[in-house]
C-alpha cells in the first residue's frame, strides 16, 4: 500500500500544476470521512490517450502517464430513499503533463464527463490549478497567460460550466523562494520587516509542534473561527488531517509562543517543491507583539531549507476591492513581498441537470444552517 501511495505522488509530481489537495495523502484523509478515492491516468500510445484506474502495474507497462485526476466520490442520498447518487470532486485536479495539447484537453474532459455520467453522479465538479494570470487585474504588472482564451473554449465546447460555488480559493499570493534570505527580507514591505523584527525583540519564539500540541492547536483555531466568523469541524477531521501530513513528513506545525505560552500557529503543508500556508490559529494574547509576522517569515526560511521553490499563502480575494471579505488577510499576505497568481477555478459537468438545479439551489441553504450549527457546537466544544 505505501509504494502505491509513494508511485502515486511521484507521478502527479511530474506533471503541471500538481497540488497537494491531489496527492495520495489527502485522498487519504477524506477517505476518513466518507469520500471514496479513486486514482486515474491517461496513459500515452502516440497520438491516443486512454483513461485507466490506477494501479502500481500500469505504470511504465503500458505507455507514459500524461494527464492524472484523484476524483473523490461522495455517496449522497436525495429525497429520502427515493433516489440514490453521488457527487464527483476532483480538487485542484486534473493535472495535466501540457495544458497546451488540445487533444489531450479534450480527451480528459470527455472522459471524466463520460465517467461522470456512467457512475450515476448528480455532477462532477473540478478545479484545476492551471494559472490564468499574475498581477491584481487592472495594475500595469499583471501579465495573462496566453492559453487562457483557447483552454476556456475546450471546457466549454465540452458542456463544462463555469461553478457557482467555488470550494478552493480562485487566487492566492505566491512567493518565489529561489532568491536568499536577505533578498526575500529586501522584497517585503518595510512595515512587514519592522513586524518581524518587533516580534523577536519582544520576546516571540517559534517551536515545532507534535501530536502533543494537536489539541492546544485545536482550541486556538476554534477561538479563531469564532473571533472571524467562519465554521470549522470537529477536532478528530484535524487530527486526522496534522496527523496524515506530518507523519509524512509533507507538513509542519509551527506555535509561536510568549515566556512559553502558546499565542498563535500555523499549519504548513508540502508536495512537490511547494508549500502552503494552509491554516493560521492565534489567540488576543500578545498581538502587539506581532506573533504572526514572525512565524510566516519562520515558516517560509524552513519551506526554503526543505527544498521548496514556492511558498503559497493561500488565498487571495475574488475581486480585489476593499469591500471583499479576504481583504484585511490579503493586505497582511501581500506585505511579504509575495505575487498574486489568479487560477481558473472550478467547473461542473452535470450528467442530470434537474437533479443538479435542485441541489445547487438546496444545498446552499443547507450549507448556511451547517455553518450556523458549526459554530454554535465549537463555541460549546471549546467553554
Amino acid at each position: 500500500m505505501q509504494d502505491a501511495v509513494d508511485l502515486w505522488d511521484k507521478l502527479i509530481a511530474r506533471l503541471n500544476y500538481s497540488h497537494f489537495l491531489q496527492s495520495a495523502e489527502w485522498a487519504s484523509v477524506k477517505r476518513a470521512y466518507n469520500w471514496i478515492p479513486i486514482p486515474l491516468v491517461w496513459i500515452a500510445n502516440g497520438d491516443t490517450y486512454r483513461m485507466k484506474q490506477f494501479a502500481d502495474s500500469i505504470v511504465g507497462a503500458h505507455g507514459s502517464p500524461c494527464a492524472a485526476a484523484m476524483v473523490l466520490k461522495r455517496p449522497m442520498p436525495l429525497f429520502g430513499r427515493y433516489l440514490r447518487t453521488s457527487i464527483l470532486y476532483v480538487p485542484k485536479g486534473p493535472m495535466l503533463m501540457d495544458w497546451g495539447n488540445n487533444d489531450l484537453i479534450s480527451t480528459v474532459l470527455t472522459d471524466l464527463a463520460e465517467y461522470s455520467r456512467q457512475s450515476g453522479a448528480l455532477f462532477m465538479k473540478i478545479d484545476p490549478d492551471v494559472i490564468i494570470g499574475s498581477g491584481e487585474p487592472g495594475e500595469t504588472s499583471a501579465k495573462s497567460n496566453p492559453q487562457t482564451d483557447s483552454i476556456l473554449k475546450l471546457f466549454q465546447d465540452h458542456k463544462w460550466q463555469i461553478s457557482e460555488e467555488q470550494i478552493q480559493y480562485k487566487n492566492t499570493v505566491s512567493i518565489d523562494l529561489d532568491p536568499t534570505e536577505d533578498e526575500l527580507l529586501s522584497q517585503m514591505k518595510q512595515k512587514t520587516r519592522y513586524n518581524i523584527r518587533l516580534a523577536r525583540r519582544k520576546g516571540v519564539t517559534i517551536r515545532d509542534a507534535d501530536r502533543a500540541d494537536f489539541e492546544a492547536l485545536y482550541y486556538m483555531y476554534a477561538e479563531t473561527s469564532l473571533r472571524d466568523g467562519f465554521a470549522i469541524r470537529e477536532k478528530e477531521y484535524y487530527f486526522t488531517l496534522w496527523g496524515t501530513f506530518l507523519d509524512r513528513g509533507k507538513g509542519e506545525a509551527l506555535i509561536a509562543e510568549v515566556d512559553g505560552i502558546a499565542v498563535a500557529a500555523v499549519v504548513i503543508l508540502r508536495f512537490d517543491r511547494k508549500a502552503w500556508y494552509f491554516q493560521g490559529m492565534s489567540t488576543l494574547n500578545h498581538r502587539k507583539k506581532m506573533p504572526n509576522y514572525l512565524l510566516q517569515w519562520e515558516a517560509m526560511k524552513r519551506a526554503k531549507n526543505a527544498g521548496c521553490r514556492v511558498y503559497d499563502m493561500w488565498g487571495a480575494p475574488d475581486v480585489f476591492t476593499e469591500n471583499d471579505p479576504l481583504w484585511n488577510v490579503y493586505r497582511f499576505k501581500k506585505g511579504f513581498g509575495g505575487e498574486v497568481i489568479r487560477h481558473i477555478g472550478a467547473w461542473d459537468y452535470a450528467a442530470h441537470p434537474n437533479l443538479f438545479w435542485i441541489y445547487r439551489h438546496l444545498v446552499p441553504l443547507g450549507l448556511a444552517a451547517m455553518r450556523r450549527i458549526g459554530r454554535t457546537s465549537t463555541g460549546q466544544s471549546i467553554s
